[in-house]
């Protein structure tokens, strides 16, 4: 009996976090529904220069944009857009965005740049926190597959110290690079799927 009455109450916990869960993604799709324009539906971007959602951890769009929304990361779209989300429709339209695939882009890499993006990765040890395949953990991203566009860009902005919400972590690396280490960067991490 005591392990009928278990099961039953493992069962019905189970029903309700899904039916939980599936609510939670249906109100992340309509919060998001703005944020379509540029990331795409599903989090793939349409729009040069704007990052995909899709394939990140709920956890890195959270806090991305809950560093938008205190002042920690700037960009004149994302502040205003994350200004007035609260804590639940962050959370719901990261797990909504991190709930689809990354999808190839058309990019092409260049096979030589690419190459020599991928001695500078290996150069300055770039898996110990994107790991194995630029995949990402937690709040550090997964570059693997981005727009070639957006990861220049935040090369770039990360060695400018116009973007600092890192900890310290990619400012650092970033003063290494020269214009050739950033954009052979991007080719590699762009070509990874």
């Amino acid at each position: 009996m005591f392990t009928v009455l278990k099961r039953f109450v493992v069962l019905s916990f189970c029903v309700v976090a899904s039916l939980s869960h599936a609510q939670d993604l249906q109100a992340g799709k309509v919060t998001a529904a703005v944020c379509a324009a540029c990331h795409g539906e599903d989090g793939n971007a349409v729009v040069p220069g704007y990052p995909s959602l899709a394939g990140q951890t709920w956890r890195y769009i959270y806090m991305q944009l809950k560093d938008y929304k205190e002042g920690r990361r700037s960009h004149p779209i994302m502040t205003a857009m994350a200004s007035n989300l609260s804590r639940t429709e962050m959370t719901n339209v990261a797990n909504y965005f991190a709930s689809f695939p990354l999808k190839p882009k058309g990019f092409v890499a260049d096979e030589a740049k690419a190459k020599l993006g991928k001695a500078k990765a290996d150069e300055t040890l770039c898996t110990m926190c994107h790991l194995g395949g630029f995949s990402g953990q937690n709040e550090i991203p997964r570059v693997a597959g981005q727009q070639y566009d957006y990861v220049v860009e935040q090369l770039r902005n990360f060695k400018a110290r116009t973007r600092t919400n890192d900890a310290g972590n990619m400012t650092s690396v970033a003063q290494t690079l020269s214009d050739a280490d950033i954009e052979n960067l991007g080719h590699y991490i762009s070509s990874l799927r």
